[in-house]
């Protein structure tokens, strides 16, 4: 019951966001361009797929950056983005030319356009998803980060949001085949080594990114919008009920963990 109550407030404080902040239309944006993929898929093809999928990530972006710089200003939020986009690019380039830390797989031609065999998307991903697991992060221990032990705890936290989404985007990604699994084994195809490098990735961007005084509700937003997205999107859409609930459960066991210690009021 304290979930649904939880679920019905988020809810009501997205049908009463003030629509005229930038923010809330590039996320406006993104939902449409997410619910719009499955339908210009069915009109012209799977063709579709990568360019709106690029399309979709460019507007959540847009949204997390935006809702970053007017709690940052533009200099801490272009420089955390800079970092974000050199730390997992560097990561993403090691782990498809040497395997580690995620594993060995290899980036197909598909997502253009690309630098050093490295889609130049993939940093966006992370982008658009590390503010909002550091909101989650930060949300679940009550916004107080003062000692080192709730920074460790930030840390970690942080990782097990980020990861969390995986359990959608690797099944995914590898059917829409945007990379491939050398050996594939494990979840659903996807080595057990790649979730170990999610987490690695994660908690070492999140320690060089020192991120501090989050808006934590529009990020929350974002985190529950592709928590429920990707999970009917995978159910219903693309038939791949497995990776949906797991993904939903995870996702959601956090996104519940952080929607009960804040203040739901957006800000």
């Amino acid at each position: 019951m304290s979930g649904l109550v939880l679920s019905m407030q988020a809810l009501s404080e997205m049908l009463r966001m003030p629509w005229r902040r930038p923010e809330t239309l590039c996320i406006a944006a993104w939902i449409v361009s997410m619910i719009s993929l499955p339908i210009l898929r069915w009109t012209w093809g799977d063709g579709v797929v990568p360019g709106l999928t690029t399309v979709s990530a460019i507007f959540q972006v847009g949204a997390v950056s935006v809702i970053l710089w007017r709690a940052w200003g533009l200099s801490r939020t272009l420089s955390t983005a800079a970092l974000i986009a050199i730390l997992t690019f560097s990561a993403e380039w090691l782990g498809s030319t040497t395997g580690f830390p995620f594993g060995e797989y290899d980036y197909t031609t598909t997502l253009q356009p690309q630098a050093f065999g490295v889609p130049l998307l993939i940093p966006l991903a992370w982008l658009m998803m590390l503010g909002p697991s550091w909101a989650v992060a930060q949300a679940i221990l009550g916004g107080k980060i003062d000692s080192l032990g709730r920074r460790l705890a930030f840390i970690g936290l942080s990782a097990l949001a980020m990861t969390a989404w995986d359990l959608y985007l690797d099944p995914q990604m590898v059917t829409w085949g945007f990379w491939v699994w050398r050996e594939p084994s494990g979840y659903f195809g996807i080595p057990w080594s790649n979730y170990a490098g999610w987490l690695l990735v994660s908690a070492l961007v999140t320690i060089a990114a020192r991120p501090m005084r989050l808006p934590i509700t529009p990020l929350l937003v974002i985190y529950g919008v592709v928590w429920a997205f990707q999970a009917v999107g995978l159910a219903v859409f693309w038939g791949q009920v497995g990776p949906a609930l797991f993904g939903f459960s995870a996702m959601g066991a956090l996104l519940y963990a952080a929607l009960r210690e804040t203040p739901w009021r957006w800000r």
